[in-house]
């Protein structure tokens, strides 16, 4: 019976239509037809608490603008709040040709002194001169310094440390678009090809933003970036000191929480609130949601998968659950 849930309007909405009845009854009938009512009855008088609910509840759009409200009203031109990471390295010249390919924010190319040049080189010159990274020249001991001893090549790529979102702003972003906010978030997901991965998707399918735990997950690597093709430069990704109390926070802001679990008794396609403001929480394809975060979701959904005994990773079964969410809003207007 939150505000803004499907079955909760529903409600309100049979509600209003019972009351609006009764406004024009003469004598007894309509209190006796009333009385009479048959079905759901019983079960309206349990969702009493439910429609003392203010107006603004009967539809999760406004529902969600009335919860939006203060969230945007900050300015437009804010900082994020985020900490970024220390600078990191990537070694080798097919790693390095490839991050810079994939628009990897760097900060400089190290180029090994006497190192023989070849066309996987002199590549990744070019496009660290056309994206305006600095090309410096390194020796051979500072390479093996820069990169911990790494199978370098004589090329190494220094990234620019990511600067995270705050999850908070992940809803001023949708807000700010006019939007109902659709978030994915990360439950132990430690790979960064995932979140690479899931941030694709996310592009794709018109999600504001990633949120990762602070610790016990994957943060935004050179990895990450590659697995993206580029679309975290488009989708911010959020950290989040303590998951589930960002999970509630959302919660408490009129976002509705569903997390992807085998054991959940919906389907995905068959979701009610993919029409509402939602975050997807997908755990690792091995533990799969933390007890604690999966008790801090509204519902657990499912992927249909033929064999019980497969699973997917977590950057599919982000995608899947995208893809489904999407459909039903485009084709609920």
């Amino acid at each position: 019976m939150r505000p803004g849930h499907p079955a909760q309007r529903r409600a309100a909405a049979a509600d209003g239509a019972g009351r609006s009845g009764g406004t024009g009854r003469s004598g007894g009938a309509a209190r006796s037809g009333g009385d009479s009512r048959s079905g759901g009855a019983s079960a309206a008088s349990g969702r009493s608490r439910g429609r003392r609910q203010d107006d603004a509840a009967a539809s999760s759009s406004a529902s969600w603008a009335s919860s939006a409200s203060s969230v945007s009203s900050g300015p437009s031109g804010r900082a994020p709040r985020g900490a970024g990471d220390a600078a990191e390295f990537v070694a080798g010249r097919n790693p390095v040709v490839e991050s810079l390919r994939a628009d990897v924010p760097a900060a400089a190319l190290y180029v090994g002194a006497r190192v023989q040049h070849d066309e996987r080189i002199s590549e990744a010159i070019k496009l660290a001169a056309d994206r305006g990274v600095a090309v410096l020249e390194a020796g051979a001991a500072e390479l093996d310094r820069l990169t911990g001893g790494a199978l370098h090549q004589g090329l190494a790529l220094r990234v620019r440390p990511y600067r995270y979102a705050h999850p908070d702003d992940l809803l001023a972003r949708a807000a700010d678009a006019g939007q109902l906010p659709l978030i994915v978030a990360l439950d132990g997901v430690t790979d960064p090809r995932n979140l690479g991965a899931v941030a694709r998707s996310a592009a794709a399918f018109g999600a504001h933003g990633v949120v990762v735990p602070a610790r016990r997950g994957a943060g935004v690597t050179a990895g990450a970036w590659k697995a993206s093709a580029g679309a975290l430069a488009r989708v911010p990704v959020a950290r989040a000191v303590n998951l589930a109390r960002a999970l509630q926070s959302y919660r408490d802001a009129g976002v509705f929480a569903a997390g992807l679990d085998a054991a959940g008794d919906t389907e995905i396609r068959d979701l009610e609130l993919a029409t509402a403001p939602l975050v997807l929480v997908v755990g690792s394809e091995g533990r799969g949601l933390s007890r604690i975060v999966a008790q801090a979701c509204d519902m657990l959904v499912r992927i249909p998968i033929a064999a019980r005994t497969e699973s997917l990773n977590a950057g599919v079964a982000a995608g899947i659950a995208l893809y489904e969410v999407a459909a039903v809003r485009s084709r609920d207007g």
